[in-house]
């Protein structure tokens, strides 16, 4: 953990941050934007240098700056141990770096940052304590985000493989979701994971479980491989989207820099009045007719 900790701070030094701004007016100390005035307005809230080019009265609005919190969730089940010859770095080795480097940006910019289902940090010290935490609980882990209470209109980031069956991840978020919590799902998955390499006869034993298969030619099953991997992130970016919460893909053999700066743009830019309400039912639907598959 402390080499990871490491990393994650440099991850951090590289990628261009700050407060991540609320892209609302609020209190604050960034001006957001200038509106025209309006009869309930204050005078002491008039522009007047602004105003003295136009004929209409302009109000300068600050954008909202106010403390967020922001949940961390990193899956360290034992199918997030793997590494391919095509990659430097186990999956839940670069998990970690990418929740601690985001837990350092968040906490520079004066946000809540915490485990899900723990007690938020503030201070600079964050991304440390974080840390502590997923070191003090790494045997203790599952593949499916744990059942938590969380505030109102905070924002929970998820990093897993999400290889479990889809409808019951489906449950944990939509869990999540209806605290009118928005989320972040980043897939980590190893290049072997997504180009399946393997030729001739080839062993295949379960990270989870005690399950064996042993494929002849292991490369007769490639394009099979390949569609049902695709009809399974197809699955989970649909109940993603259905929730309005955000999916990204990331590879162990890319920077990390890219998803950080991805995820932190996203932070940055959602707006916050968002209410989760529950997908109809399918009977309900105009496009339902025949058969469910």
């Amino acid at each position: 953990m402390p080499a990871l900790l490491v990393e994650a701070q440099r991850v951090a030094h590289t990628v261009t941050h700050g407060i991540h701004g609320r892209r609302r007016s609020g209190p604050g100390e960034t001006f957001w934007q200038f509106r025209h005035f309006d009869t309930n307005d204050s005078l002491a809230g008039v522009d007047w240098r602004r105003s003295a080019s136009s004929d209409h009265l302009f109000v300068r609005e600050r954008e909202w700056e106010a403390a967020h919190t922001v949940w961390l969730w990193v899956d360290l089940s034992p199918s997030m141990q793997f590494r391919s010859d095509l990659s430097t770095t186990p999956k839940d080795s670069r998990a970690v770096v990418l929740a601690l480097a985001l837990a350092e940006l968040l906490a520079r910019g004066g946000e809540r940052v915490g485990i899900l289902g723990g007690t938020p940090f503030t201070g600079r010290n964050g991304s440390r304590r974080v840390a502590e935490v997923l070191a003090r609980d790494a045997d203790r882990t599952s593949s499916l985000p744990p059942p938590a209470h969380l505030n109102r209109f905070s924002e929970c980031l998820l990093f897993s493989d999400f290889l479990e069956p889809v409808e019951e991840t489906a449950v944990r978020l939509e869990a999540i979701a209806a605290q009118e919590v928005r989320g972040h799902l980043v897939q980590i998955l190893d290049p072997a994971e997504e180009t399946f390499p393997y030729q001739g006869r080839t062993e295949f034993v379960a990270s989870e479980g005690n399950d064996r298969v042993i494929a002849g030619r292991a490369e007769l099953l490639r394009d099979r491989y390949r569609a049902r991997l695709e009809a399974h992130r197809a699955a989970i970016a649909q109940a993603a989207t259905r929730l309005s919460w955000s999916f990204l893909v990331h590879h162990t053999d890319r920077p990390a820099e890219e998803v950080v700066l991805v995820v932190h743009n996203r932070l940055a830019g959602l707006e916050r009045d968002y209410r989760y309400r529950p997908p109809r039912p399918v009977a309900d639907s105009p496009r339902a007719s025949g058969p469910r598959p």
